[in-house]
């Protein structure tokens, strides 16, 4: 995933090259990124597919304790995965307008960055939520709160904190400032009311390819040298 765009192969040496949103043509070995350090190809909710996978309790069990009125975890991890599947897709599809974008960047202490948006708008650090049941979602400086849930969840706070995180460690690698944006998308979502001044946008799943229309913050060069930084799973070890 990331820079993919146009497949080409260099006139003079032969070897196949991609072109990224400057246009400029390169060899993606040249980056030298060993593979288990690229997060260009993790696929939207990589971690939670892991994590799955990796799930050692059985369908049985799984159903038994559905049948008990329990919640087993791989349940919430399904919901979360096809959410980030889904808001994944519509990401991808704004690369054609000179967008990069990065899924399942993990930061020290497991904190993970569902997927980080890299364009002529700026950089997004977007974190995806489901949310189970229709109805209008009220959304404060730090809380979200789904209709018929007893308990509020801190999403905002979270997109908050990992977009503070980001900024540094890319403007680090970078050599210039890079402004990081909280976002945070609610799949399933029919209504938000959200504060129109908070620096963390609240979206609707359907309202991401809206993105692509953001412009004047990032040249294409500085999108390429961000996207560039933010695919090397070692910046992030110091976040």
């Amino acid at each position: 995933m990331g820079v993919r765009e146009r497949p080409d192969t260099d006139p003079g040496t032969g070897a196949d090259v991609k072109r990224g949103a400057a246009g400029r043509s390169y060899d993606p070995d040249r980056l030298f990124l060993h593979p288990d350090d690229d997060l260009a190809p993790n696929r939207p909710g990589e971690t939670l597919r892991a994590g799955l996978d990796a799930s050692r309790t059985g369908r049985w069990s799984l159903l038994l304790a559905r049948l008990l009125g329990r919640h087993p975890v791989e349940d919430a991890w399904r919901r979360a995965l096809a959410a980030e599947q889904l808001v994944g897709a519509a990401l991808e599809a704004l690369t054609p307008g000179g967008w990069e974008v990065l899924h399942s960047v993990v930061l020290p202490g497991d904190a993970v960055v569902s997927h980080l948006l890299i364009g002529p708008g700026g950089v997004f650090c977007i974190h995806t939520e489901p949310v189970r049941r229709a109805g209008p979602v009220r959304v404060d400086e730090a809380f979200v709160r789904a209709p018929g849930e007893r308990h509020p969840r801190p999403v905002v706070r979270w997109a908050r904190q990992s977009a503070a995180r980001c900024a540094p460690v890319l403007a680090r690698g970078c050599g210039f400032p890079v402004r990081v944006r909280g976002m945070v998308v609610l799949v399933g979502a029919s209504e938000v009311a959200a504060p129109g001044d908070d620096d963390v946008a609240v979206l609707m799943e359907r309202q991401v390819a809206g993105l692509g229309m953001l412009g004047g913050v990032l040249r294409p060069e500085r999108v390429d040298r961000v996207h560039t930084v933010a695919r090397n799973r070692r910046v992030w070890l110091g976040c």
